[in-house]
């Protein structure tokens, strides 16, 4: 009687502790999918353990400096929820204008599927820490995902990042995955978006499409890596090692003679020129830039205070007439096909502020 007691209880207290095994069990997250799901595994599919000896976990966002499209926004929110794109880009950038349509394309794309970008602003000139003048940019390029200002760079070196744009892929476990520098790579970028998508599906569970086609963005600029293209060309006396007909890297007002002879990818100045670390700035009506150049499109990161009008010639030709104002980039030559050219910009008043040549 006694033997049938105790069996009786031990049998009690098996279910007891198997019971107690299973609700904790099942109290775990899991990688699960629902059932009649169909399993999509990345090839590139590892477990935390393996994640954790080959991809450093991102970096969150360190002392932002103001928050465009949302009130605040962190990188850790989103960890073990969403998939995250860390665009690294500063509005003058005509590498990352050119990249905008491509990211506003797939923000519209997957934001509903589990996907979020964060746009790190880390300004190139000090124009760019402005709030109003990135704002009016976001609005302007048509961005809708949320933008950060990066204005001390403590972001950009928490990544250690050195390049404008630059993308990092953050996958459903916090780990960075993937990173790209500057333009292109947008089918392969995409790829991974989608694939770190369906991981993120099996994660948490969930029975949904992602759309596998790829995107089509309009209006954007074909740039052509294989023909010669001009490096860009600074004018304040902290880069402008390019300058030929005045002297390089010097702060402080400088008279400049025309250029008896023109060389390609070199800079020169005529007229009165106030030189500063990130612009040279003319004190004189009629002051003239010249440059020749290898490139279709050629873009100028410019700005005046008062407003002051150029005139651009392109091999002796007149193109047209522009007012700068704003400090931003303007295109100021436009052609079909890549060659090489002299560019002529006559300044017509004191006042404009020359940053950088750009090249497309």
């Amino acid at each position: 009687m006694m033997q049938n007691a105790r069996a009786i209880i031990l049998g009690v207290v098996i279910v007891i502790v198997l019971g107690l095994i299973f609700y904790f069990e099942s109290q775990k997250p899991r990688r699960v999918v629902p059932e009649g799901a169909e399993i999509k595994i990345p090839d590139t599919a590892m477990n935390k353990e393996e994640k954790s000896k080959r991809y450093e976990l991102a970096k969150e966002i360190t002392t932002p400096d103001g928050f465009i499209n949302t009130d605040k926004i962190s990188v850790s929110e989103f960890i073990g929820k969403k998939v995250v794109l860390i665009d690294f880009w500063t509005y003058s950038c005509i590498n990352c204008q050119r990249t905008t349509p491509y990211l506003n394309a797939w923000y519209e794309k997957y934001k509903d599927r589990g996907f979020v970008i964060i746009g790190v602003h880390t300004p190139e000139f000090e124009f760019e820490k402005d709030y109003n003048n990135v704002k009016t940019a976001v609005e302007k390029f048509g961005i809708k995902f949320p933008v950060v200002l990066d204005n001390d760079y403590s972001t950009w070196t928490a990544y250690k990042n050195r390049y404008w744009p630059r993308k990092y892929l953050i996958d459903i476990d916090g780990y960075i995955v993937y990173d790209h520098i500057g333009e292109g790579a947008y089918e392969e970028t995409e790829k991974k978006i989608q694939e770190l998508l369906e991981e993120r599906k099996i994660a948490l569970g969930m029975n949904e499409e992602i759309n596998n086609d790829i995107s089509t963005p309009t209006g954007i600029v074909r740039v052509d890596s294989t023909k010669p293209r001009s490096p860009e060309i600074y004018f304040g006396a902290t880069r402008n090692t390019y300058l030929d007909n005045g002297k390089a890297n010097t702060v402080g007002l400088q008279n400049l003679p025309e250029p008896a002879d023109i060389e390609t990818n070199t800079l020169y100045l005529s007229g009165s020129w106030d030189f500063q670390d990130e612009f040279a700035e003319n004190k004189n009506g009629q002051a003239k830039i010249t440059f020749r150049y290898q490139a279709k499109n050629v873009y100028f990161v410019a700005g005046s205070e008062n407003g002051t009008k150029i005139k651009i010639i392109k091999d002796g030709k007149f193109v047209n007439e522009q007012v700068i104002n704003e400090d931003k980039l303007y295109n100021i030559i436009q052609d079909s096909e890549y060659g090489e050219h002299t560019l002529e910009i006559i300044i017509e008043n004191p006042g404009l502020r020359a940053f950088a040549f750009t090249f497309g």
